[in-house]
């Protein structure tokens, strides 16, 4: 059974193409929508943006591991341990939540 402890190996993992194909299909069954956004009544779906800073199609949509890759690797393709979410709720599983800064010129006089 494979580990995936160090960033280099869940890299490894995530640039085969075993993954990437598991990725699309998982994408696929889910109709390209957030899970997570469908639960509470939202739809977000993949919009195909391009993004001329990265060269690239815009990431808006990701294949999220309920049960992490890292305390669960037999379950690394299983796809009844996958579902498609987007950006923000992915953030948010993994306690990545930004707060928007602060304007610091709110509450200064204007005249």
């Amino acid at each position: 059974m494979n580990e995936y402890k160090t960033k280099q190996q869940k890299r490894k993992f995530y640039d085969s193409g075993e993954w990437k194909q598991i990725r699309e299909q998982v994408k696929k069954r889910d109709n390209y929508e957030c899970q997570e956004c469908k639960r509470n009544g939202r739809v977000q779906t993949d919009t195909n943006e391009y993004s001329e800073s990265a060269k690239r199609k815009k990431i808006q949509l990701v294949v999220h591991h309920i049960k992490e890759l890292e305390h669960h690797p037999e379950l690394a393709l299983e796809k009844d341990n996958l579902e498609t979410v987007c950006v923000n709720c992915h953030n948010k599983e993994h306690g990545r939540v930004y707060e928007k800064k602060q304007n610091k010129w709110e509450h200064d006089e204007k005249w």
